[in-house]
C-alpha cells in the first residue's frame, strides 16, 4: 500500500511537471533558444549573425570604422594603469602584438618615463597557444611581504566563471601541484603561504540559485580540496558566500561575507578559535574595515548610540570599540539635496572623500586627531570633469593616484601626495578633434515632476533645427552612476561624424545616492523609464533632434531599459542598440545569475509579477505596433545575463514582422568581447547601424 502511494505521488508530480512545461512552451514558443550551446539554438544564432553581417558589413563605412576602432584599442599610447605591490607597479596590457594580453611590472622610476621598460611576467597569448585555450585575464592576488606567490584567475572565453592557479614570480612558472580552483563562480584567497580561503563549486548543492559559491572553506597546501574545512555555509537563496583575509600589518583579520542579495549582506569576523562574530551593522550598509576604523555607507536611516544617521551618510567608528559594544560614530559625510557619496579611499593617515554634487565630483581630505575629524578640499584637485582618487600604498604612504577625465578631454593620470599638488604621470593623446565640441548639462522634468539631469556633447555650432543625429545612452540601476568620461570610440565613431551624444542620469542609478536608486526599485521601476523618456522628450523639445534622428543605446540593465523604451515609447526613437540585455522578466530569475537581482526587480514567481509584467519587454511587444529598428547584441559566453533574453526577443519581434537584426559573439562574457578585435567589431556593428538609421535627411 505504501509503495503504491509513493508511486501515485511520483506519477502525479510528473504529470504536474509535464503540464507546467507544456504551459510554459505554449506561452513561450522560443524556450528552446535558452539552450545556450544547443545545436538547434546555435544554428539559429549563426543564421541571424549572417544576416546582420551581410547588412552592416556592406555599409561603406563599416570596414574603415572597424579598423579605426581596432587601432585605438591596440594603441600603445593608451594609459597603462598600475597597482602597487611591494616595490613594483603591475599592469595587464592588451595590444595588437598581444591580443590576449601580458601581465607585467615596472618601477616608479621607469613608469614616469614616456616608454617604460616592463618585465613581462605572464604572456596569455603564449599560454593560450600552449594549452589550446582562450584564456581571458580575470586578475591576480599576490602574498605579502615578498609578493612572489600569486593566485591568478583566468576565464575561458570571458565568462564570469573562472579558474584560479598558483604562479611563482621568481620562476615565472605555474607552481607544480600548487593551489588550483577548477572553473566556477567563486574565489581563492591567501591566508598564508600554505593556506587559503576557497569558495567554489564543491559539488551538488554547494552553489546558490544564482550560480555563485554558497560555502567558504579553509584549504591547506598538499591536501585535496575535498579535505578543506568549512568556515561558513550560506543558504541556496543567497547571492553568494566568501571569506577573505585583511593582511594589513598590525591589523590582520579574517572575515566571512554572506551576500544575501545586492545591497543586503552580513559580515562576520572570524576569531582565532574559528568562531564567527557577526558585525552588528545594518545589512543594507556598505561595511569596510581599514586599520583601526570601520566605516558604514548607509542606504537607509540607522539609529545607534542615541543618534539617527540618514541614508546616504558615511559614518566611522573604531572597529575594536564597535565589537565591544561602542556605538559612538563620527559623521564623515552627510548628503544634501544635490550631493551624494561617490566613494572614498584610504591613505596611510587620511581618507580621500569623493562627493558628487549634481553629478560633478568634489574631492576632500579627512584626517582624525584628538579633537575628531577635519575636512578640507584635496589640494590641487581639478575643479572640472570626472575626478577620482585612490591610495597608491595605504600601508606606507599618503600618495594617491588621481584620474581626471570628461567627454572631450583626454584622460590624465596624476600622482599626488596629500598636502601637495599632484603631478601628471600619463595622459591619453587626443584620439579625436574636440576643439569645436562642448559639454552641457541640462535637467528634464519627469512625469512625476522630478528633475532628471543629463549631459549633452555637441558641436559648438550645432543648429537647433531638430535634424541632428543624436545618441542617448542610459543605465538606471543598481546604484551605478554615469559620470563624464573620455571615450575615443564615441568621439571617433559618433561625435566627429556630426552626431550629438547624450547621457541620462535617470533614477535607479546612484547619482544622488541611495534615494535615487531606491526610487526605481521593483514596483517603482517605471520611474527609470519615465525619466529616460523625459530626457528624450527634452532633447526633442529643445529641437536638438527629432524622433527619426534620435537613437538610444544601453547594455545589461541598460539593455532592459532599451527593451522597455522600445515597447513603451516607440514614437520617440529612430534606432535602438540593445546590448547583453535582460528582456524576459518572467523567467529572468531562472536564468544564470538572474535570481541574484530579485532585490532590484522583484520575484516574478510571486504577486510581484503584477508589477514586473509591466516592464517585461518580451511579454509586452506587439505585432500591430510600429517599433524603431533594433540591433540586439549579446554573447554566447555571457554567464551573467543569459543570451536567451536577446535571442527570444529577436525571434519574437522577427516573427511579428518588425525591423530587427541580431549579432551574438560566440565568446566574450558579459562584456560582449574577449579581445580587442572582437570589441572593435562589435562596436563597429553598433555605430554603423546607428549611422545608417539616424543620419538620414
Amino acid at each position: 500500500m505504501r509503495l503504491s502511494s509513493i508511486a501515485l505521488l511520483i506519477s502525479s508530480a510528473m504529470a504536474t511537471a509535464a503540464i507546467a512545461q507544456t504551459t510554459t512552451s505554449i506561452e513561450d514558443p522560443y524556450l528552446w533558444l535558452e539552450d545556450v550551446t544547443g545545436d538547434k539554438a546555435l544554428s539559429w544564432v549563426r543564421e541571424q549573425n549572417a544576416d546582420a553581417k551581410k547588412e552592416l558589413e556592406a555599409q561603406p563605412q563599416f570596414a574603415s570604422l572597424r579598423d579605426d576602432l581596432r587601432s585605438i584599442l591596440d594603441s600603445n599610447v593608451r594609459i597603462p594603469y598600475v597597482g602597487k605591490q611591494g616595490d613594483f607597479y603591475y599592469n595587464f596590457w592588451r595590444d595588437k602584438a598581444n591580443p590576449a594580453g601580458i601581465w607585467r611590472r615596472t618601477t616608479l622610476e621607469e613608469y614616469r618615463k614616456a616608454e617604460p621598460k616592463w618585465e613581462v611576467l605572464l604572456d596569455l597569448d603564449a599560454l593560450n597557444k600552449a594549452e589550446k585555450e582562450n584564456w581571458v585575464w580575470h586578475g591576480e592576488s599576490c602574498l605579502r611581504p615578498t609578493y612572489t606567490q600569486c593566485l591568478i584567475s583566468l576565464s575561458r572565453g570571458g565568462a564570469d566563471a573562472d579558474v584560479t592557479r598558483e604562479f611563482n614570480l621568481d620562476t615565472k612558472e605555474w607552481v607544480k601541484d600548487g593551489f588550483f580552483r577548477p572553473e566556477a563562480k567563486g574565489s581563492l584567497g591567501w591566508i598564508d603561504a600554505n593556506t587559503v580561503f576557497v569558495s567554489t563549486d564543491f559539488g551538488t548543492g554547494s552553489m546558490t540559485e544564482s550560480g555563485y559559491a554558497r560555502i567558504a572553506k579553509i584549504w591547506s597546501r598538499g591536501t585535496p580540496m575535498s579535505a578543506a574545512k568549512t568556515v561558513y555555509e550560506g543558504q541556496a537563496t543567497d547571492l553568494g558566500v566568501g571569506a577573505y583575509r585583511d593582511d594589513t600589518p598590525g591589523f590582520e583579520r579574517n572575515f566571512v561575507s554572506r551576500n544575501i542579495a545586492f545591497y543586503n549582506d552580513e559580515l562576520y569576523l572570524r576569531n582565532a578559535d574559528g568562531s564567527l562574530s557577526k558585525i552588528d551593522a545594518p545589512n543594507s550598509a556598505g561595511k569596510s574595515v581599514y586599520r583601526e576604523w570601520m566605516t558604514l555607507e548607509l542606504r537607509e536611516p540607522y539609529t545607534a548610540g542615541g543618534k539617527t544617521y540618514p541614508a546616504g551618510a558615511l559614518i566611522a567608528v573604531k572597529f575594536d570599540d564597535f565589537m565591544k559594544g561602542g556605538r559612538q560614530f563620527d559623521v564623515l559625510f552627510e548628503p544634501s539635496d544635490t550631493t551624494s557619496l561617490a566613494g572614498f579611499s584610504p591613505t596611510r593617515n587620511y581618507f580621500i572623500l569623493n562627493v558628487l554634487d549634481n553629478v560633478k565630483n568634489r574631492l576632500y581630505i579627512l584626517k582624525h586627531d584628538n579633537t575628531g575629524w577635519t575636512r578640507e578640499p584635496l589640494k590641487g584637485a581639478p575643479g572640472f570633469g570626472t575626478v577620482s582618487a585612490s591610495g597608491v600604498d595605504p600601508e606606507h604612504s599618503d600618495d594617491y593616484f588621481l584620474t581626471v577625465t570628461d567627454y572631450v578631454t583626454p584622460t590624465t593620470l596624476m600622482l599626488g601626495t596629500v598636502g601637495k599638488n599632484p603631478e601628471p604621470l600619463k595622459q591619453l593623446p587626443a584620439f579625436f578633434d574636440a576643439k569645436d565640441l562642448k559639454i552641457q548639462q541640462f535637467f528634464a522634468t519627469s512625469k512625476d515632476g522630478t528633475k532628471v539631469p543629463y549631459f549633452m556633447v555637441s558641436n559648438k555650432n550645432t543648429k537647433l533645427d531638430g535634424k541632428n543625429p543624436t545618441l542617448l545612452y542610459g543605465y538606471g540601476g543598481f546604484e551605478i552612476s554615469l559620470t563624464p568620461s573620455y571615450s575615443a570610440t564615441v568621439g571617433r565613431a559618433w561625435l566627429t561624424q556630426g552626431g550629438v551624444y547624450a547621457v541620462a542620469n535617470i533614477r535607479g542609478g546612484g547619482e544622488y545616492g541611495p534615494r535615487w536608486h531606491q526610487a526605481a526599485l521593483k514596483e517603482k521601476r517605471h520611474h527609470a523609464y519615465e525619466d529616460f523618456a523625459a530626457v528624450a522628450q527634452d532633447l526633442i523639445a529643445r529641437k536638438v533632434t527629432s524622433p527619426k534622428h534620435l537613437g538610444m543605446q544601453g547594455g545589461s540593465n541598460g539593455g532592459l531599459l532599451m527593451g522597455n523604451m522600445t515597447v513603451m515609447y516607440p514614437e520617440l526613437f529612430g534606432a535602438v542598440v540593445c546590448q547583453v540585455p535582460l528582456l524576459d522578466m518572467k523567467r529572468y530569475n531562472k536564468l544564470l545569475a538572474g535570481a541574484s537581482w530579485m532585490a532590484e526587480y522583484g520575484n516574478p514567481d510571486t504577486d510581484d509579477w503584477k508589477f514586473i509584467q509591466t516592464f517585461s519587454p518580451y511579454q509586452n511587444v506587439k505585432k500591430d505596433v510600429k517599433y524603431p529598428p533594433v540591433l540586439f547584441t549579446t554573447s554566447t559566453r555571457d554567464d551573467r545575463v543569459h543570451p536567451g533574453h536577446a535571442r527570444k526577443m529577436m525571434a519574437r519581434m522577427k516573427e511579428q514582422g518588425h525591423d530587427v537584426r541580431y549579432y551574438e559573439n560566440i565568446e566574450g562574457g558579459h562584456g560582449g568581447a574577449a579581445n580587442n578585435e572582437q570589441t572593435a567589431y562589435m562596436q563597429a556593428l553598433a555605430y554603423t547601424f546607428l549611422r545608417e538609421k539616424l543620419f538620414v535627411k
